[in-house]
């Protein structure tokens, strides 16, 4: 059963107590109302050669479309880690390595991706931080080689979407992560007015790139059996929100 968030200020909401139905527009009164029988993620395949491709092409100049872009959401998460000061933690999808030295800097740090041209930009960083614990390896996050438990926290930074089976990530996610560790998205989904009609505008077009536009927060986040323990907008006009998540 998910436990309930309380005390939460600003766009942070409870979650348990009495069920209600979802609003699109925001994240009050979200509970375990039914889901709407029309999915707009239904013809969203995402292949795990796409995504390579795709990274591989974007990987000269991610930094300069997504850097600055993105980076609100990423400042956001890895203060939040720091809070935590985990002593080993994994980074679902480390890319090009923009958010390693934000990390604290005692943990051992485990970084992932799929795309090893990401991954060799992530590489000249981390030499950069060559008094770290840093370990960088390509592999499915869908189907880790780590043990159950060898994490204590694990950040999926823009990665949830963009995954061929966002089902099977969270598996994993929770797999390595151990019991009572925590687990820390930043992630786009559907639901805000403001974003609602570039989703609709750009829905084939970030499918046939590997990116899905719309993404829904009760499917992904709450429909999991795992304690959501605040959530917040992040980025401009709040594209993006920051979940931060017990592994129970």
């Amino acid at each position: 059963m998910m436990r309930g968030m309380s005390n939460l200020p600003d766009d942070r909401h409870a979650v348990g107590g009495t069920a209600a139905a979802p609003q699109a527009d925001s994240l009050s009164g979200f509970g375990h109302a039914p889901y709407r029988r029309h999915d707009p993620e239904a013809n969203a395949a995402i292949s795990q050669q796409g995504v390579i491709r795709t990274y591989r092409r974007y990987a000269p100049i991610y930094d300069w479309l997504f850097g600055a872009v993105l980076e609100p959401g990423r400042r956001a998460a890895t203060a939040a880690v720091r809070e935590l000061n985990p002593g080993r933690l994994l980074e679902v999808g480390v890319g090009t390595g923009l958010t390693m030295h934000a990390y604290p800097a005692g943990c051992d740090f485990v970084g992932i991706d799929l795309c090893n041209d990401m991954l060799a930009l992530a590489r000249d960083r981390a030499r950069a931080l060559d008094c770290r614990s840093i370990q960088l390896e390509a592999m499915d996050a869908e189907a880790m080689s780590f043990d159950d438990g060898a994490f204590d926290c694990v950040t999926v930074p823009y990665v949830l979407s963009v995954t061929p089976n966002p089902e099977k990530l969270v598996r994993e996610i929770r797999r390595v992560c151990r019991k009572g560790g925590t687990i820390v998205i930043v992630n786009h989904f559907s639901g805000s007015r403001f974003w609602a009609m570039f989703e609709a505008a750009v829905k084939t077009i970030a499918e046939k790139i590997g990116f899905r536009s719309e993404f829904d927060f009760q499917k992904h986040i709450l429909g999991h059996d795992w304690e959501v323990q605040s959530v917040r907008k992040v980025n401009l006009f709040g594209l993006s929100r920051l979940v931060v998540i017990r592994n129970t």
